[in-house]
């Protein structure tokens, strides 16, 4: 058996100003530094072991791992970053205000952009293309992990994790749409030998 937990990032600071963000590299709020902490805590109780560590290339993941490492005392695991785990990039969008951007393009074709599966922003990625280039990392590095035995721990964001779950969980379209992960709260899945879901767990 294996476990693997995801979490994203505990709050960014834009997520705080309430902007788009995608793949630029803006912090923890003070609030999410709690929140990672507060996950690490919420984790330690679960007394996993990790084998192997994964997240991005933006530093709002990496510091929410490093705290929870840091609280579970497993800070020396192997620790792999990849931009393949990247939030989606949100293109013209990023760094705008989401209620200004709503303003100016309209409430609905914003909503097309921000909950749509295939339509993207201008030259941003939409759901679709952010698991195009998530899943194939995530099968051939992680997936290959649990399959070993391993335990996984994954500090990444909303839609790369949404993306991950979609194809875990062999959600539709209609259903990844309706998912949303909190800031900073671990999911913790359990696999037999060949990755059928024995249990998944939320910790609130």
């Amino acid at each position: 058996m294996s476990f693997l937990v995801l979490v994203r990032h505990g709050e960014s600071q834009w997520n705080l100003e309430n902007r788009f963000t995608g793949w630029v590299d803006v912090p923890l709020s003070p609030k999410g530094i709690e929140e990672a902490a507060a996950a690490g805590d919420r984790l330690k109780k679960e007394n996993i072991h990790f084998d192997q560590a994964y997240t991005s290339n933006l530093q709002r993941a990496q510091n929410t791992l490093k705290l929870i490492l840091e609280k579970l005392g497993q800070a020396g695991i192997p620790l792999e970053k990849d931009e393949a785990l990247n939030e989606r990039h949100y293109g013209d969008l990023q760094g705008l205000n989401k209620a200004e951007t709503a303003v100016k393009f309209g409430d609905e074709q914003v909503k097309i952009w921000r909950r749509s599966y295939d339509i993207a922003p201008p030259n941003g990625e939409s759901l679709k293309d952010t698991a195009a280039r998530t899943l194939p990392y995530f099968e051939s590095k992680i997936e290959s992990a649990l399959k070993k035995g391993k335990n996984v721990i994954v500090a990444a964001h909303g839609n790369s994790l949404r993306s991950i779950v979609m194809h875990l969980e062999k959600l539709t379209r209609e259903q990844v749409l309706e998912l949303n992960l909190a800031t900073a709260v671990p999911l913790i899945y359990q696999f037999d030998p060949h990755l059928k879901i024995l249990s998944k767990k939320e910790l609130k």
